[in-house]
């Protein structure tokens, strides 16, 4: 394997100093009064070896290393995968690149993973957060790294953060279900405790109680890559309970499991089940009938996000109280929760 080049080597070619060598490649030569003449010379020579510099090494002595590290539940989920497309476009156009990862919502991976991006000297990070995370956010808080949540936070941790109002979105949500005669409506997600899914929860429920319905139908399913793991107690569910007139569910993963398994069972929407989901995206548009869908602002989610962080790596002084910004969402209805 050919040896990598090094300043050093640079330096003994050209007999000149490798501290010389290294301001002139950082772009300090008019700074250190480097003659235009040298500068040249080391800057031909450069090209002409092909010598790249080695960017944990300049990290190391800049203490900047010009990368983001992005962390999100599942990168191939489409609400995540636009977010972090366009947060990978602004932040490129602003001098910085972005490595991603996939948390699968799993606290120990989670854990592993900010260990890596503080292995490689990333200078912010971006989370949606798993729970259990807070001591681990707090010490990179502590030790001066800007951190910006978003789809969810974490109470008590104080740093930026950037969601939908999600209480609201499933009430409006259900009650659209109600303004259209239906009256056993159920709730289907995922368990968790994680504050945008308990928000969703409690939009449902205050909208069914507060309107004199039946008592909440909700069924918690606990997170799963595998789909056949969500969609038998989704199936098990379903036949329990022929009642059910509507279902609204928590997020597009476990809608697009909810649709096949009405699928399956020969249910149609919205004659058998009318049916609406968290989270819009084109799937819920060519299905048939089209899917009534709560649309998340992705856009403004990810301009908010990549700008209150690029303003705390700008100002990395600044003692500014943490944003905590609550985007509105918009009721796209379709056909599958419309009467008649």
């Amino acid at each position: 394997m050919k040896k990598k080049l090094s300043i050093v080597d640079i330096a003994n070619e050209l007999n000149v100093s490798k501290t010389t060598i290294s301001f002139i490649l950082n772009g300090r030569a008019q700074e250190k009064r480097i003659s235009n003449d040298l500068v040249e010379r080391v800057m031909k020579h450069v090209a002409e070896v092909g010598y790249k510099p080695n960017s944990l090494a300049k990290s190391l002595r800049t203490g900047k290393s010009n990368t983001i590290g992005l962390m999100v539940e599942d990168i191939s989920n489409p609400f995540f995968a636009s977010i972090a497309r366009l947060i990978e476009d602004r932040a490129y156009v602003n001098g910085y690149k972005i490595i991603y990862c996939s948390t699968d919502n799993d606290t120990n991976k989670t854990k592993d993973l900010i260990g890596m991006f503080r292995d490689r000297h990333v200078d912010g990070y971006i989370m949606a957060p798993p729970e259990g995370i807070e001591e681990d956010i707090q010490s990179l808080i502590k030790d001066g790294m800007p951190v910006v949540l978003f789809d969810r936070h974490l109470p008590g941790v104080k740093t930026d953060f950037i969601e939908v109002d999600n209480l609201f979105s499933t009430y409006n949500a259900t009650k659209h279900l109600m303004d259209q005669g239906f009256k056993n409506i159920a709730f289907v997600t995922f368990a968790s405790h994680q504050t945008q899914m308990m928000d969703r929860v409690k939009g449902y429920r205050d909208a069914i109680i507060s309107n004199g319905f039946k008592p909440p139908i909700i069924k918690e399913i606990p997170f799963n890559q595998d789909e056949e793991q969500i969609m038998a107690p989704l199936r098990d569910f379903v036949k329990a309970n022929p009642d059910i007139d509507a279902i609204l569910f928590g997020t597009n993963h476990i809608g697009t499991c909810g649709l096949k398994v009405l699928n399956e069972l020969g249910k149609k929407a919205p004659t058998d089940v009318a049916v609406i989901s968290f989270d819009d995206y084109d799937v819920f548009k060519l299905h048939s009938p089209p899917v009534t869908a709560i649309a998340q602002p992705v856009e403004a989610i990810a301009d908010n996000v990549i700008t209150v962080l690029l303003e705390k790596l700008n100002d990395r002084s600044s003692s500014a109280k943490p944003q905590s910004i609550v985007l509105k969402t918009d009721l796209r209805i379709r056909n599958s929760s419309l009467k008649g």
